[in-house]
């Protein structure tokens, strides 16, 4: 059955096009299999406290999603930020996360999993005594390749400067939290 009057209007784009339609990312071409405990194209970036190794990049996904394992060998985790265009989705693998998103704070550990709308402040933490595995989701991608193949050059955690993370889609909103 076809929409009419104002769900027909609200489903468009200002070309007519269908909504639904111009959110669709192209699809993925090929089967792309990563191993365990390695990256898409064999490079471990650190962060100082942790690597990230990239499971499914922009292009593998036909630019629906990126998916990162951060992989924490000490506590700590990025400064609190939000992301304009991008949901990104926490899978614990293995520790214990310590995430706030807006005004709730959740402590995460293996199998449990959140996600952080866009536009919503958020930070998070590796707060266990060993390993900590964390699978990450950014969906739509945006820049967040870019963001981690920059900042990993340093192999130190993202810089505090707030014209930096604009670059990449998103907006400094404080500090990392203390742990």
């Amino acid at each position: 059955m076809a929409k009419t009057g104002r769900r027909a209007f609200l489903g468009t784009t200002a070309l007519g096009v269908p909504l639904a339609a111009t959110l669709r990312a192209a699809p993925p071409t090929k089967v792309v299999r990563v191993a365990a405990g390695e990256d898409r194209f064999g490079e471990h970036k650190g962060l100082g406290i942790s690597t990230i190794d990239f499971k499914v990049t922009s292009e593998d996904s036909g630019g629906a999603s990126l998916v990162i394992e951060n992989t924490n060998r000490a506590k700590g985790g990025p400064a609190r930020h939000l992301h304009f265009e991008q949901e990104e989705h926490f899978y614990v693998i293995e520790g214990e996360y310590l995430i706030e998103v807006g005004p709730e704070r959740f402590t995460l550990k293996p199998g449990d999993s959140l996600l952080a709308p866009r536009q919503v402040p958020h930070v998070w933490a590796y707060v266990g005594n060993s390993i900590g595995r964390l699978l990450i989701t950014f969906t739509p991608p945006g820049q967040m390749e870019a963001f981690f193949r920059e900042v990993s050059k340093a192999n130190a955690m993202p810089p505090q400067d707030p014209a930096f993370w604009r670059a990449h889609g998103m907006e400094l909103a404080g500090p990392p939290l203390r742990v």
